[in-house]
């Protein structure tokens, strides 16, 4: 069914909520490699941890262009997952959207979660102009609770940047966002079957949707 509002079909929502967790899944590496990140790509991954009532999946990431790091990722995951350059970043995808099935299958855990956020959105409107300093409150909050189950999420990078503790916050509020995302997928009808069956139409859909944005 297309969303009426919008007109992106089902794939295509799908596939604006894969590209969330592949940006969050970039940003991560380049974070903890490079201790850099792209702002206009960060505030949109951090921010949606706050669209708690969205009309859409795209405003969930303040639309289309909120994911265009991730739309060009997922593209490039789909049409070459054995590259190099893709190897920690498939990892990362991977591991969320894993880590995504124990957190939902925690009530308790997801609804301290929501709480917490819902109580840092006041933070996130008066700091919107200062999201790394936003992280380290959603750094907090994933390392309450997320961070306590068996499978956690092994970053690799530049010892410089992860004991950064600036660099840290970010790379949890990172995780964190990407594991939303993965949460947004799944509602949306998406499984990880469908990355194996569904590869072409979803690296066409990535693909459509990154050329609306002048971006391939």
């Amino acid at each position: 069914m297309t969303d009426s509002k919008t007109g992106r079909t089902p794939l295509e929502q799908q596939t604006i909520a894969l590209a969330g967790v592949a940006q969050a899944a970039r940003l991560v590496d380049q974070v903890s490699k490079t201790g850099s990140y792209p702002l206009e790509f960060l505030t949109p991954s951090i921010s949606s941890l706050f669209k708690f009532d969205a009309d859409s999946v795209e405003e969930v990431y303040g639309g289309i262009a909120g994911v265009k790091l991730g739309l060009n990722n997922l593209s490039s995951l789909l049409a070459s997952r054995q590259a190099d350059e893709n190897r920690d970043l498939v990892r990362y995808v991977f591991a969320m959207l894993y880590l995504e099935r124990k957190f939902a299958a925690d009530p308790s855990m997801m609804a301290v979660v929501h709480s917490r956020l819902e109580h840092a959105s006041f933070r996130a409107d008066h700091f919107a102009n200062n999201v790394p300093d936003l992280c380290h409150s959603i750094s907090g909050i994933y390392q309450d609770t997320l961070s306590k189950l068996k499978f956690r999420i092994k970053v690799t990078g530049s010892a410089q940047h992860l004991q950064n503790p600036k660099h840290a916050d970010i790379i949890r509020a990172l995780l964190l966002a990407g594991i939303r995302s993965a949460f947004l997928w799944r509602q949306l009808g998406g499984r990880r079957w469908k990355l194996l069956w569904q590869r072409k139409q979803l690296l066409h859909a990535s693909q459509q949707l990154s050329r609306g944005l002048g971006v391939v």
